[in-house]
């Protein structure tokens, strides 16, 4: 393999607007303790809550919400990131067995760590795939195998990566008239989304990703046999998910070689073409965009918004220099695995001691329609607060 990340005697400087990009996910992420789905039910007739509400709901099949945009923009990021660490360790005389072992050992923590995260309110190990952390540990080493190779060929293994795992839901039997929706989970309230035609192949639990989950979720230990997962999400995921790292390898690889230069032309072209394709792919019905079992269109749609995202991030860092305005999601952004944890670990104890201590008259001060996005936001603010404490004794966590 021939390597495409050059070497380079200078030290990258750090790409603060990617700090905050991923500053603005993980907030995103953290921000799900406002509660605005629970809120717009409390006002049915307003424009800004219902808008507000559905921002932070993911879409209930095709489409995209920015809520949405959460795990395509941590996992777009990870492939940014992927050129600079590799430069980083090539510049400390690290060999490729040493790095592929530190990747290996990498990706085993991110799969256990997402196991983890899933299990904490079960009785036994919950070993489920579909979390953010696992689904990138799953790929991450095929994406820093990929990194080595030339620009062309890495579009070339992107465009393979897609267009196999599209063939294979493509062959696999699409649900015929007779099929037994409630069997898979599937309620009566959702059958407006339910794709028909050849897009039928990408519908909800019954597809080669339900398949494959039904054979390989029921070999490990449950409490019950796997039969569908409620939301549609799918192991096998980790297959296009791939193709979103690679995206932001690629990505990242731009902006190392034009630094301190932003390539916004190419990035910008780049995204709109993504999404051109997807969209051509989503409404001819070759491939619908569907986030939750993250079909071949979705990856191109969200990595082209992954990609506006980064260049507005670029624009208001590098050249409008914001950085001041930034640092608040910088601070969250360099401890993105603390954030995640932090989120998924300690909102229940954070929001207990805030009723406890402050007490319902302080989070009904603007009535008890609004009291969850009181008690939100201060949970919010705690987590940063927690953030800022690691920021400033430089305690940041690292997989």
């Amino acid at each position: 393999m021939s390597h495409a990340v050059a070497e380079a005697p200078r030290q990258d400087a750090r790409n603060v607007a990617v700090d905050a990009y991923r500053g603005f996910v993980m907030v995103l992420m953290m921000a799900e303790v406002l509660q605005f789905p629970l809120v717009a039910h409390s006002f049915p007739g307003n424009p800004v809550w219902q808008f507000l509400g559905a921002q932070q709901t993911h879409a209930p099949w095709t489409g995209m919400s920015l809520h949405d945009s959460i795990q395509p923009g941590f996992t777009f990021l990870a492939g940014v990131a992927l050129p600079y660490s590799l430069a980083s360790r090539k510049r400390k005389g690290e060999s490729f067995r040493h790095m592929l072992f530190h990747v290996v050992l990498r990706s085993v923590l991110l799969i256990a760590l997402g196991i983890f995260l899933r299990s904490t309110a079960g009785p036994i190990t919950y070993f489920t795939f579909e979390d953010t952390l696992t689904q990138i540990g799953l790929g991450y080493t095929f994406a820093f195998l990929i990194a080595f190779l030339k620009p062309r060929w890495q579009w070339v293994s992107l465009a393979a990566i897609l267009f196999a795992y599209w063939l294979a839901w493509a062959l696999y039997p699409a649900p015929g008239p007779d099929f037994d929706w409630a069997s898979v989970g599937v309620r009566p309230d959702f059958y407006q989304h339910l794709l028909t035609g050849f897009a039928a192949h990408w519908n909800k639990n019954s597809n080669f990703g339900q398949a494959f989950d039904v054979w390989f979720l029921n070999l490990f230990p449950r409490t019950a046999p796997f039969a569908y997962n409620a939301g549609g999400y799918l192991t096998l995921s980790f297959i296009p998910t791939l193709g979103t790292i690679v995206l932001g390898l690629i990505t990242g690889s731009w902006y190392r070689e034009t630094a301190p230069r932003i390539p916004f032309r190419r990035v910008l072209a780049a995204g709109a073409m993504l999404c051109a394709a997807a969209l051509v792919l989503n409404f001819t019905g070759i491939c619908p965009i569907v986030k939750r079992i993250w079909s071949p269109a979705w990856t191109l749609f969200s990595g082209g918004i992954c990609m506006f995202f980064l260049a507005a991030f670029s624009w208001v860092v590098d050249v409008k220099n914001h950085r001041r305005l930034a640092f608040p999601l910088v601070v969250v952004g360099m401890n993105s695995i603390a954030a995640y944890l932090i989120a998924s670990l300690c909102g229940e104890f954070v929001e207990g001691s805030l009723r406890i201590h402050l007490g319902m008259r302080v989070l009904n001060v603007f009535g008890t329609a609004l009291e969850p996005v009181v008690l939100g936001s201060l949970t919010l603010l705690t987590y940063w607060v927690v953030l800022y404490w690691m920021y400033r004794k430089k305690i940041f966590l690292r997989i």
